[in-house]
């Protein structure tokens, strides 16, 4: 059983860290071409979000998982991202000069945000959205 879950503990970190890849060299980009953090966030989060559900489902669980837990936890997960680009930029505009370590520091915040919840999505991932199935229930004979 440990080893099972390890396996799939490092199968999960793999794809994240696949997706965050992916996810954070498109928020990079679009904020360094002047997009405002909200929508360099929703970019970046779709850009990151489709490999990382593929990886998920059929990599680390090798099961479909339900969509709507899922879509409430990664959009739950962007929404906190948003706020926090959006706060960093604010505070960086005000304090930083140069566009390239502005776009350091808030590329660092959106980093930041993925990576305080990883631990998080994995539970709820592996809880919720790719639990097994409950086993079917038999009627009692009274």
């Amino acid at each position: 059983m440990f080893r099972e879950r390890w396996l799939l503990w490092a199968k999960y970190s793999a794809s994240s860290v696949i997706s965050t890849a992916v996810s954070q060299v498109a928020f990079a980009i679009c904020y360094w071409f002047g997009l405002l953090p909200l929508l360099a966030t929703v970019i970046a989060w779709v850009a990151g979000g489709i490999p990382n559900y593929v990886l998920s489902r059929r990599w680390a669980w090798g099961r479909r998982g339900q969509m709507l837990p899922y879509a409430i936890i990664v959009v739950g997960n962007a929404a906190i991202a948003a706020l926090v680009t959006s706060l960093t930029d604010h505070a960086a505009q005000a304090w930083i000069d140069s566009r390239f370590w502005q776009t350091m520091v808030v590329s660092g915040s959106y980093f930041a945000t993925f990576a305080a919840l990883f631990v998080v999505k994995f539970w709820l991932f592996d809880r919720w959205v790719f639990a097994d199935p409950a086993p079917a229930r038999t009627p009692v004979a009274s």
